[in-house]
Order: structure tokens, then sequence, then C-alpha cells
């Protein structure tokens, strides 16, 4: 990596002047020359002292200010998808909302291991992956904080059935309150040790549970609520979570896990073949709306406007989670603290 260092120094001097000439009078008496090679002066005339006088001093020349160096973006390398210089919430976006400009740009797999690797080995120095992906806890990664709002807010937050909310209000407080507790660091090592670590998911989760003080309760003693997920292990992991709270206040929960994609998924929420099914909030918001570009970079705005949409299909929205799981920049350890990276925007800083 080449560091650009910028110095700018002015230094100011100060004049020398010559002291003035000086007129000597002298006035001469009556008294005559006698001596060979001796005069005198007569008339009692004085010569007078001759007088000096310097100009004042010019004030030294102010210093400038040192020129800031490079940005630290321009000494690094940015990893991606083929299509990152060109979409806007990857190279594009970061020019346009941060001022970034990368030393080069890497062509590698969309968030995969091949940016994974070229991370660790040093091939690029800042990798684009999703954000609750586990291998940036298993590599120690440093995932930069979209501190401007880059990305759409892709938070997750649970999706259930309206009636179901009707039928047992309580769903709503329980959900919501782990929901809270669920921060990107959080995901992240659950995804980590389910799909790194290879344990079990309800085992994980309900690890997790008990540390962060799960509590009994018998609000949904009597009623059954089937909880759904889609192919990906996160998925999973998260309608484990759902699940395990609920049982925790009563209720009886059919999980149906694993069932496909979001266009098999989302049409079995709505046929009330499953009751609850984690999603992401801009995503789903325009997977509803047919792309009508209604989702924004604020979760609680792009939850309300999903709330809107889901109405008519007889689907509600909870509050959304702190995690989420978009793109993301990272960095390793080493990287971040070399140049104090913990946000994007500490891309724009001067190198040192």
């Amino acid at each position: 990596m080449i560091m650009g260092d910028a110095c700018a120094a002015g230094a100011g001097h100060k004049e020398d002047f010559d002291p003035m000439r000086t007129t000597r009078v002298l006035a001469l008496g009556a008294s005559l020359l006698v001596l060979l090679g001796a005069c005198t002066a007569g008339g009692g005339s004085v010569t007078p002292s001759p007088t000096t006088t310097e100009a004042p001093a010019k004030p030294a020349a102010s210093v400038p200010p040192a020129t800031p160096g490079p940005a630290i973006a321009t000494t690094l390398v940015l990893g991606g998808p083929p299509e990152c210089p060109q979409r806007p919430f990857c190279a594009l976006g970061l020019e346009k909302t941060y001022g970034l400009t990368f030393k080069e740009f890497k062509p590698l797999d969309a968030g995969g291991p091949i940016t994974v690797e070229a991370v660790k080995n040093g091939q690029v120095d800042v990798g684009l992956l999703f954000t609750s992906d586990p291998s940036i806890a298993a590599n120690g990664f440093v995932l930069l904080a979209d501190d401007k709002q880059l990305q759409l807010a892709d938070n997750l937050v649970p999706v259930l059935r309206q009636a179901v909310l009707d039928a047992s209000p309580a769903i709503a407080g329980l959900l919501n309150g782990w929901t809270a507790k669920l921060t990107q660091a959080a995901l992240t090592d659950l995804n980590k040790q389910v799909s790194v670590d290879q344990k079990d998911p309800k085992d994980v989760v309900k690890a997790w549970l008990a540390a962060n003080g799960l509590a009994t309760g018998t609000d949904g003693t009597g009623r059954t609520v089937k909880v759904g997920s889609t192919n990906f292990y996160e998925q999973e992991i998260l309608g484990e979570l759902f699940a395990q709270v609920l049982e925790a206040d009563g209720f009886t929960v059919d999980r149906k896990f694993q069932l496909g994609n979001r266009e098999i998924v989302f049409p079995a929420l709505e046929a009330g073949e499953i009751d609850i099914l984690a999603e992401y909030a801009a995503t789903a918001l325009e997977f509803v709306n047919g792309g009508a570009g209604e989702a924004s970079t604020d979760p609680a705005a792009t939850v309300a406007k999903l709330k809107e949409r889901l109405a008519p299909k007889g689907l509600t929205a909870l509050d959304p989670a702190p995690a989420t799981d978009q793109n993301g920049f990272v960095v390793t350890k080493a990287t971040a603290d070399k140049y104090a990276l913990t946000k994007l925007s500490d891309l724009a800083q001067p190198a040192p």
C-alpha cells in the first residue's frame, strides 16, 4: 500500500539594511598649516558624531498550514462483485455519498468466499460482504459503520399475519423485546456458531436467550403458532429465536423451516400456511410493492411503509432490530488499527 504524506512549510526572513550615510561638516579656522604632513583644524569647530538609522524590521512571513495528504481510500484497494463500480450501493455510492475513490478496484464475488480470502491475504484492503456474514466474526474483520446511511434499511423485522396478532396481542411485546436486543454483533456471532462452528441452531439460540435473560410466562397457553423460514441458515436461526421466545411464554410452536426462497415463503404466509416469518425491511417492502422504490435508509420509515403495503394482504410487521443483512464493507483489524478506522467516513481522512 502506498501512503501519501503531505507537508507544506513557509519561512519568513528579515531583510538587512545598511546604515544610512552620514555627512561630516568641517568648519575651518584661520590657522595655517605649518608643519609638513600635519594638519590642524581651527576655529573651535566640532565634527558631529555619525548617526545611524535602521528601518523597522518586517514582520516574519506567516507559515501556511500544512496541505492535507491524499485520503486514506486513495491508498487502498477495494474488492467486490464485478458490477460494483456501476452500482449505487457499492463503489458508485461510496463516491457519491462519502466522496471515496480507491487506488484500485478488484472484481471478486458477491460477498462470498473469494472476497473473504482476498481480504484475509491482503489482495484487497476493503471488501464488500453482507453485514451479518459469519466470516466477519470468524476472521476478526472490522465492519465499517455506514455512518452516512448509504445502504437501504434492511434491518431484520418479524412479519406476521394480522389475525394471529389480533388473537394473541402479547406476541408483539414478546418479539419486539427480543429483536431490540439483536445487535449486529449478536446476529453475526449466532451465524458464526451455526455456519462456521457447525453447532445446532436450537442450542445456539437457547444459550443466547438464556444469557440475555429469557423469562417464562403463560400468555400463549392453548395457542399454536406456525413459524416459517426460507432455506438460509440465518433464517432458521431467526425462526428458532422466535419459536423459543414464544414457547417460553406458553405458545405451542409448529416449526416450518427451510421452505424455499421468498417467492415461495411469502405466499405461504399470506395463505396462512405459516404465521410468522423473519424478513428484512427494505427488501420485503420492495418485494410487496413490486419494486416501486419506496424503501429508504431510515429503518422506522421503511417499516412504516412496509406495514402500509402489507395491510391489504392481511399481514403486518413488528419493530425492526438493530441488526441488518445488507451490503457492508470490511477491513482486517490490522488495517483498522493502522488507520483508526471504525466507519466508512474515516476513509476520507488524510492518510498518515
